[in-house]
């Protein structure tokens, strides 16, 4: 009677058979109960590596570029599984663009899998490694678990198993530095040795060795590749990816990389683009008096960088002159607003409140003045539709009020002609994290990429009046409440208006 072993050894060459008869598709009482097997994409790039090893003339690389929840990650799991199980003394590396993406997402789904797998018995998953159970293999028959680093290659270069097979995973790839990318193309050299060389992820970077493997040219020619559309998924929330749709345009980056799996036309994934800067920049400022003016202000952390003072009155926020101090401390920075207040006489002070902005707030209000403690990190409480970017979800506040500000701009806002705002409005870059949120790239992750000079200190300064919508107090009467918008109603009865 065939065993569990000798059906492993059946699909040596098929990956498509062992993931259609490995896992208890359709089962009731199973998480699979309502699956019926992989996606259409899937099952593509099984295939794809089935025909690569009927025919083991060179190695077996397949790029896969996607948008965002297409069953990424149970791909690879179920991958890994068929290289490790179906040809005993299997060797390979999975790596991610970070840490916490390998043992939180990557490794983790290979655990939900790993226990569906009619043979996990005969194997072990640990934290960082999977191995069979025979001690006298453990260290010849792995699959190991090993972030990647530009400065530790040593784990990729020793990638050999010289007439057996080798499977190298690479996820979220368009974040691997090229140096690995190059020491492992060294290292996949074995002769008569089927090597598996998978790359995915979403297409975030449009240079670098991922964006490469697309290429008809260079290193693109030798990789199989493919791109996947969020909406072509069963799963995937298309009520979410319509908004995101209707939020940013369908060709606009976002889309381009979180939904269509194609890669952006900027370097990076900017968050605020360089044309709309400038059309915010060259545009002429209007603003009515019934708008209400807004004051923010953003608090140097550091020696190097600015306190900010910005206004803006609706959508311009050029007419009133901003204020930047280096070396203030947090009495005179309060006096300085202070005096900008009675100035203009804002209807709404906004100041950011971390760290040592905190002392900035308690100052202003002992002078009488009233104003928003705005905590950056602090949750996303006001909502898309309140400000101009209906559909999008954020990680954070600092997200929220960017988003805001972005939308703003979009929508006509005028902004100062200024070189160094223009350089930090489009410097931050962003994702998304676990939950589908957009969260923007920290403060200090920017100052390490760019340098500690290109703090976003005046960008930071106009997205802190968008924390909270408010309305002029010249449209609010004695009590607070909203005046009415009419100031004269014609009586033909009134006594004045008789005539004889």
């Amino acid at each position: 009677m065939p065993t569990v072993f000798d059906w492993l050894a059946s699909c040596k060459s098929s990956a498509e058979r062992f993931v259609m008869g490995a896992f208890p598709w359709g089962q009731p009482g199973t998480s699979l109960a309502k699956c019926t097997g992989p996606e259409a994409w899937q099952l593509g790039t099984l295939r794809d590596i089935d025909a690569g090893i009927l025919s083991p003339a060179a190695a077996i690389r397949l790029a896969t570029a996607s948008g965002h929840g297409v069953g990424k990650s149970a791909c690879v799991s179920w991958i890994v599984l068929w290289a490790f199980s179906t040809f005993p003394d299997t060797r390979g590396v999975v790596t991610a663009n970070t840490e916490t993406q390998l043992k939180t997402k990557t490794w983790a789904e290979l655990g939900k899998w790993f226990n569906l797998f009619i043979a996990k018995d005969y194997f072990t998953l640990t934290a960082t490694a999977l191995f069979c159970k025979d001690p006298e293999r453990t260290f010849t028959w792995r699959i190991d678990q090993v972030p990647w680093s530009e400065r530790n290659t040593e784990a990729f270069a020793g990638l050999h198993n010289q007439g057996r097979r080798v499977l190298l995973i690479m996820d979220e790839a368009s974040a691997i530095p090229d140096n690995v990318w190059e020491v492992a193309e060294g290292a996949l050299t074995d002769a008569d040795t089927e090597i598996i060389w998978l790359a995915f992820g979403n297409p975030t970077r449009s240079i670098g060795r991922f964006r490469e493997c697309f290429n008809q040219t260079g290193h693109g020619r030798f990789w199989i590749k493919r791109q996947v559309d969020s909406r072509t998924i069963s799963f995937t929330n298309k009520i979410q990816i319509n908004q995101w749709i209707e939020a940013y345009g369908e060709d606009s980056d976002f889309v381009r990389v979180r939904v269509l799996g194609v890669f952006p036309r900027a370097g990076e994934m900017e968050f605020i683009s360089a044309a709309d800067v400038d059309a915010a920049m060259s545009r002429e400022a209007h603003s009515a008096l019934s708008d209400p003016l807004t004051l923010g202000c953003d608090v140097a952390r550091y020696g190097a960088n600015e306190s900010v003072i910005a206004y803006r009155r609706g959508r311009d926020a050029r007419t009133i002159p901003w204020e930047h101090y280096r070396g203030i401390n947090t009495v005179e920075l309060a006096s300085r607003i202070n005096a900008g207040s009675d100035a203009h006489n804002p209807d709404g002070i906004f100041i950011d409140g971390g760290g040592v902005g905190g002392g900035v707030v308690d100052n202003v209000r002992s002078l009488g003045r009233h104003c928003w403690d705005v905590q950056f990190g602090g949750a996303a409480d006001v909502g898309g539709s309140a400000t101009g970017n209906t559909g999008e979800v954020y990680a954070n506040k600092r997200a929220e009020m960017w988003g805001a500000m972005r939308a703003w701009i979009r929508a006509g806002g005028a902004l100062p002609n200024d070189t160094d705002l223009r350089r930090q409005l489009v410097a931050p870059l962003y994702g998304l994290d676990n939950k589908g949120r957009i969260q923007l790239e920290r403060k200090e992750d920017m100052m390490k990429r760019l340098g500690s000079d290109s703090s976003p200190d005046r960008a930071d300064a106009l997205a802190v009046t968008f924390a909270y919508p408010i309305q002029s107090q010249r449209q609010l009467d004695h009590w607070g409440q909203p005046k009415s918008t009419v100031e004269f109603e014609y009586d033909p009865f009134a006594e004045e208006m008789m005539v004889a």
